[in-house]
C-alpha cells in the first residue's frame, strides 16, 4: 500500500516541474544517452564523434580520419571532410558549429540531402560528447578559414571566432572527459583500435590513422597505427577466418543495390564446424541479428539447395546418405560479413541492435541469391567442395540430434535430469541462485562445504573438457562433461518445435548467475576458456543475457606478524611487501603463501575470497565484438599455434581471457 505526503501533494505546482536546459538532461542522466558511464560509455564518446567523420565518408567527401590520445588524457578526432557548416543558423540565429555542438539532435543527419545514411546507435550527436567533457575545442576548416569554438561542459566560452586561413577543409574536435561523470577517464588503445580496425573494413578506402601520445610504460615509446582496406569486406572476412582452413581461397563476394539498399557481403567456407556470421547496418554491429539476417540465410539455403538438386552427382550422393538438407547445414563452415545501409533503420531487440526494416529482408535475399548463384555457376569446383561439405554437415547433424535427444530424454527420465555430481542449491527462485562450475573433486568437496547451500550450487567438472572448436555437433552432446553442463544449467536446444534447431533456449535457465572457479594458473585459464568457448559455440544466449561469469581466487596469502591479506595480483603482493618490509619477503615475520589450486584452501577460506558475494570478485563475460570475440576463441582452440603463443605472450598480464 502506497503512503501518500498529504502536504508534498498540495505542495505539486509548476514550481516542481524542472526544465533542464540546453545538454542539462544529458550530464543529469548521462546513461539514457550513451548506455552508461563506464569504459565502455567513455569509448562511446570516441566512437560518436568518428561517426560524424564517417558519416562525410560514407557521403563521398573524407578520406583521411586521425584519432590521437592524448598525453593530457584528451581524445583529438580529425577529419579532411567538407567541415560543419558556420554560417548562421535562421532559427536560433547562432553559428551553425554552435547549435551541433550545444544542441541535441542538431545535425546533417536528420537532413536526408546532406546524408543519405549516417552511422551511430544512439544519434545523440557530438553534443553529447561536448556536454559530458569538462572542455572541448571544435576547430573548423572550411572557406580558407579557421573557425574555432571552446566549450566546458557544454557551454560556449565564446562566439564562433576565426583564428587563422587554411587551404584546406575539415573538422577537428578535441575533448576532455569529465572525471565526475564516468567511473574512468583513461582510454584504451585496444578498445579505439578494434574499432577503427572495423570501421575500415566497412568503408574501403577511407584510412583512419590512430595515435597514442601517451608513453608506453616499458618502452616511453608512443605508438601509430593506420588502417586502411582497399578490398573492405573481402580483407575483413579474410581477417576474421585468419585462423582457419579454408575449404577453397576464394572470397565469394558483392556489392550491388537493390531496392534502394546498398549491400555489401564477403563469404568464406572453412573446414570447421560452426557459422560465423556477422552483420553491420551503417556501420553498426547488429549482434542480434535482424532483418537483413534472415533475407541473407533464406537466400543462401534455397540458392545451395537449387544447385544440389540440379547437379545428378549431388543429388545421388544426398539420396544415397539418406538425409534431409537442413537450412544451417549450408551454413556450417560459413564465415560471412554482411554491411548495409539504410536511410530510417528500426533497431528493436534486448540490446537495440536487431534490425526490423521489413523491406530489407527481400532486398538481401535478392542480392545474395544472384551473386551465389552467378558464382557456383562460374566454379563448379567450388561449389562441389561446398556441396560435399553440406552433406557431411547434415549427417552429423541428425548424429547430433540423436545425442541431443538422448541427453534430454535421460533428463526427463531421471525425474528432472540433475546429474548426481551436482549438489543443487534449496532455493527455486532462479533470479537468486548461482552455480559454480568448479575445477576438480577436491576443490568441489570444499567449494559444496563452503558455499551458501540456500542459493550456490556446485557442479564438479572431472577428467578433460572438450575443447568443442575442434569436433562435430554430435560429439559434443555425447560428451559428459557437456551433458553435465546443459543439464545442471536447465539450457534447452530448440526453438518453436523445430527438431532441427540447435538454438539454445534459455527459458528453463536455473540460475541467474553461471560462475566458472578454476585454479589461478594457466591451466585454470585454459578451461576458463574451454567452457566459455562452449557457451559461445553453442550457449550464446547464456552470454548475451549476462549470466556468465569467472570468479577469481586469490593469487597469494600474505602474512606480516598476525596481519594477513589476500592478493588477488602481483601488484598487491608486492604492495603488502613494500609496506610491511620494505619491499622484502624475510620468510619468518614476513611471508606469502601461493596458491597453486583452489583444493589448497579449506572451505571458510574459499568461501571468504571467492565465493562470498559481499567479498569476492567476479568477471563477467561479455561480448562486446562479435567478431573479434569470434577470431580469439578460433586462435586460442584452433590449431594455429604461432599466433596462439603471440597472443598469450601479449595478454600474460592479464589474470583471463574474457569474451
Amino acid at each position: 500500500m502506497a503512503v501518500v505526503d498529504k502536504e508534498a501533494e498540495e505542495n505539486y505546482s509548476a514550481k516542481n516541474i524542472q526544465v533542464l536546459e540546453g545538454l542539462e538532461a544529458v550530464r543529469k542522466r548521462p546513461a539514457m544517452y550513451i548506455g552508461d558511464i563506464s569504459e565502455k560509455g567513455l569509448h562511446h564518446l570516441i566512437n560518436e564523434t568518428v561517426d560524424n567523420s564517417i558519416d562525410e565518408a560514407m557521403a563521398g567527401y573524407c578520406n583521411n580520419i586521425e584519432v590521437t590520445l592524448g598525453a593530457d588524457g584528451s581524445c583529438t578526432v580529425e577529419d579532411d571532410g567538407r567541415g560543419i557548416p558556420v554560417d548562421e543558423h535562421k532559427k536560433l540565429h547562432k553559428s551553425a558549429l554552435e547549435v551541433v555542438m550545444t544542441v541535441l539532435h542538431a545535425g546533417g543527419k536528420f537532413d536526408k540531402g546532406s546524408y543519405k545514411v549516417s552511422g551511430g546507435l544512439h544519434g545523440v550527436g557530438v553534443s553529447c560528447v561536448n556536454a559530458l567533457s569538462t572542455h572541448m575545442i571544435s576547430q573548423v576548416f572550411r572557406d580558407g578559414k579557421i573557425y574555432q569554438q571552446e566549450y566546458e561542459k557544454g557551454k560556449p566560452l565564446y562566439p564562433v571566432k576565426v583564428v587563422g586561413t587554411t587551404d584546406r577543409t575539415g573538422t577537428r574536435q578535441q575533448f576532455w572527459p569529465d572525471p565526475t561523470i564516468f567511473t574512468t577517464t583513461t582510454f584504451k588503445w585496444d578498445i579505439v583500435a578494434r574499432r577503427m580496425r572495423e570501421l575500415a573494413y566497412l568503408n574501403a578506402g577511407i584510412k583512419i590513422t590512430l595515435t597514442d601520445l601517451r608513453p608506453d610504460p616499458e618502452t616511453g615509446k608512443t605508438r601509430t597505427e593506420v588502417f586502411h582496406a582497399k578490398d573492405g569486406l573481402k580483407e575483413f572476412v579474410r581477417y576474421i577466418d585468419r585462423h582457419r582452413t579454408h575449404l577453397f581461397d576464394d572470397v565469394i563476394y558483392l556489392k550491388t543495390e537493390k531496392q534502394g539498399v546498398p549491400i555489401e557481403v564477403a563469404i568464406m567456407y572453412n573446414t570447421d564446424y560452426n557459422e560465423n556470421l556477422h552483420s553491420y547496418v551503417n556501420n553498426i554491429n547488429t549482434i542480434e541479428g535482424g532483418t537483413h539476417v534472415t533475407g541473407f540465410r533464406i537466400a543462401l539455403t534455397r540458392t545451395l539447395k537449387a544447385y544440389a538438386d540440379h547437379d545428378p552427382q549431388i543429388s545421388k550422393q544426398i539420396e544415397k546418405a539418406k538425409i534431409e538438407i537442413s537450412g544451417e547445414d549450408f551454413r556450417e563452415g560459413l564465415t560471412a560479413v554482411i554491411s548495409i545501409k539504410v536511410a530510417e533503420p528500426q533497431f528493436e531487440g534486448q540490446t537495440k541492435t536487431k534490425l526490423g526494416n521489413s523491406e530489407v529482408a527481400g532486398a538481401v535475399q535478392q542480392a545474395v541469391g544472384e551473386a551465389l548463384s552467378n558464382y557456383l555457376e562460374e566454379h563448379p569446383e567450388e561449389a562441389k567442395l561446398i556441396c560435399n561439405k553440406v552433406i557431411l554437415a547434415a549427417t552429423a547433424r541428425i548424429a547430433a540430434r540423436k545425442a541431443r535427444e538422448s541427453v534430454q530424454r535421460k533428463s526427463v527420465m531421471s525425474g528432472g535430469g540433475l546429474p548426481g555430481k551436482l549438489a543443487d542449491c534449496s532455493n527455486k527462485d532462479p533470479k537468486q541462485c548461482e552455480i559454480f562450475l568448479v575445477e576438480g573433486d577436491s576443490a568441489g568437496g570444499s567449494a559444496k562445504q563452503g558455499r551458501d547451500r540456500y542459493t550456490q550450487a556446485i557442479l564438479p567438472l572431472r577428467g578433460k573438457i572438450l575443447n568443442v572448436e575442434k569436433v562435430q555437433r554430435h560429439r559434443v552432446f555425447e560428451a559428459e562433461s557437456v551433458m553435465n553442463i546443459i543439464q545442471s544449467i536447465g539450457v534447452r536446444f530448440g526453438v518453436d518445435g523445430d527438431d532441427n534447431s540447435f538454438e539454445a533456449n534459455t527459458d528453463k535457465l536455473r540460475y541467474d548467475k553461471i560462475i566458472i572457479m578454476t585454479d589461478a594458473d594457466v591451466d585454470g585459464s585454459h578451461i576458463d576458456t574451454l567452457i566459455m568457448t562452449l557457451f559461445f559455440r553453442y550457449m550464446p544466449k547464456v552470454i548475451e543475457e549476462g549470466h556468465l561469469y569467472i570468479a577469481t581466487p586469490p593469487l597469494y596469502k600474505c602474512t606480516y606478524k598476525k596481519i594477513s591479506e589476500y592478493c588477488y595480483t602481483d601488484q598487491q603482493r608486492q604492495a603488502f611487501l613494500d609496506k610491511y618490509g620494505g619491499g622484502v619477503e624475510d620468510g619468518k615475520t614476513l611471508h606469502t603463501q601461493r596458491y597453486k589450486g583452489l583444493g589448497e584452501m579449506n572451505p571458510e577460506q574459499l568461501w571468504e575470497t571467492t565465493m562470498d558475494p559481499k567479498t569476492r570478485l567476479l568477471k563477467q563475460v561479455t561480448i562486446d565484438n562479435a567478431a573479434d570475440a569470434d577470431e580469439v576463441f578460433s586462435m586460442l582452440m584452433g590449431d594455429d599455434v604461432e599466433p596462439r603463443r603471440e597472443f598469450i605472450e601479449e595478454n600474460a598480464t592479464y589474470a583471463n581471457i574474457d569474451a
